[in-house]
């Protein structure tokens, strides 16, 4: 959802990138080819369990679709590209995937920094493409304000905004309903993707019973959470509401050593891994953290098929990014399929159709006209996120209600407000 280092992705005038690209000797997409093998191009980020589980689970589908003889007779052949988590390689790439290997469409990405960059590129090459993990609210809000030009993005995880309006959601089902919760401290790394969190987390959380006693942002850089947990102690607060995804062990390690005696939930992309509990050597518990999907549930039909797939073809869980980059594959091959061709504004017009059941729900686009157009469309009947908590070295899954497999346990050092209220 973020990254290390803040990239700007300025709207360049499409002449100038242009200009750009003659400099350069990029060029511009040529004409569409004949539809034969549908090819589309990944972009991930190795180094980082969400942003390799992109280029995996594409893969997989891939696979899988080609076992089954293709959409409509045409095989799919996934190439994928290493962006190192920068933003200046994930545009390279973006452009050799266009230019040079001649992608039908692209997906890219869970780095919020990196999709803003490759957006611009989009336009100006006519590509379609969709992220399958970056949430900033910026992504879509491009589309609607020059949609002529920007439509050719699609946003494939749920925008920030939707992000914290979930974990609103599930605060107020859960921690407010049944730990009579009163109070939060919203804890958020300085990155594109929170800036739209943070500010949906400070209306809805009073609306959904949490009063916000203090907004933090940290420098994703930070080493020692030591200063501001103190500050949040002296706060008494009954929850910290997090927004991070670029750190995560730190953070989780010094809360739960420090016995930080507040309940840690919200958003913590690492804490969607299989591998978070081994990183943090255990301090994960406790922990709970928005994702995709969690392990043994079923969202729908194809849920557990995937993540049963996935463990035995990677020996891991995916991250919540894989999920959606598996589901991209297969709506992308429709689209394209249905359009019968590589032209990007055939394939809009498809993409723009898409009514599809995938592991994390029914997936569909806002229109144009909406202020989050090409973003997923955000509810109970659609994608509205899952919740998992980290409980004896597993993730299990507490809300929503009707797929939860465990209840909420918090570690022994968490006081609960019928324990503040005591001492």
């Amino acid at each position: 959802m973020t990254s290390l280092t803040r990239i700007s992705a300025p709207r360049l005038p499409l002449l100038a990138g242009a200009l750009l690209a003659s400099v350069f000797g990029l060029g511009l997409a040529g004409p569409a080819h004949a539809l034969g093998t549908i090819k589309i191009g990944v972009i991930g980020e190795d180094a980082a369990v969400a942003g390799t589980s992109i280029t995996k689970a594409a893969q997989l589908a891939a696979d899988e679709i080609n076992a089954k003889g293709g959409i409509k007779g045409h095989k799919v052949e996934v190439i994928t590209y290493d962006d190192h988590s920068s933003a200046a390689d994930a545009v390279r790439a973006f452009q050799r995937a266009v230019n040079q290997d001649k992608v039908d469409a692209v997906i890219a990405s869970y780095i919020s920094e990196v999709a803003l960059a490759i957006e611009p590129w989009s336009a100006r090459l006519k590509k379609v493409w969709i992220t399958p993990g970056a949430a900033s609210t910026d992504i879509s809000k491009h589309v609607h304000d020059d949609y002529a030009h920007y439509k050719y993005t699609f946003h494939g995880w749920l925008t920030s905004a939707f992000i914290a309006q979930s974990i609103c959601d599930f605060s107020k089902d859960t921690l407010v309903k049944d730990f009579h919760m009163k109070s939060s401290v919203v804890m958020s790394e300085d990155a594109a993707w929170t800036t739209p969190l943070d500010a949906r987390y400070l209306k809805c959380l009073p609306e959904s019973g949490l009063k916000v006693l203090d907004h933090i942002r940290f420098n994703p850089d930070t080493t020692d959470f030591t200063p501001i947990y103190n500050k949040i102690e002296g706060e008494h607060p009954d929850v910290i509401i997090t927004g991070i995804s670029h750190v995560g062990v730190q953070p989780t390690v010094q809360w739960h050593d420090q016995r930080v005696p507040i309940a840690m939930a919200g958003q913590s992309s690492q804490a969607t891994t299989s591998t978070f509990w081994k990183d943090t050597n255990g301090a994960a518990e406790g922990v709970i953290t928005a994702t995709a999907a969690g392990p043994g549930v079923a969202i729908t039909p194809k849920t557990i098929p995937f993540i049963e797939a996935y463990q035995k073809k990677y020996g891991a869980t995916p991250a919540y990014s894989g999920f959606s980059a598996y589901d991209d594959v297969y709506m992308l091959a429709d689209a394209i399929a249905a359009a019968n061709s590589s032209d990007g504004d055939k394939i809009v017009e498809q993409m723009e159709k898409t009514d599809y059941v995938g592991t994390i729900g029914r997936v569909q686009f806002y229109e144009k006209g909406n202020q989050y157009a090409h973003a997923m469309k955000y509810g109970t009947n659609y994608v509205s996120g899952t919740f998992i908590q980290w409980q004896n070295g597993k993730q299990v899954t507490v809300w929503p209600t009707n797929v939860a497999n465990a209840k909420i346990k918090f570690p022994d050092f968490v006081k609960l407000p019928e324990q503040h209220a005591a001492k």
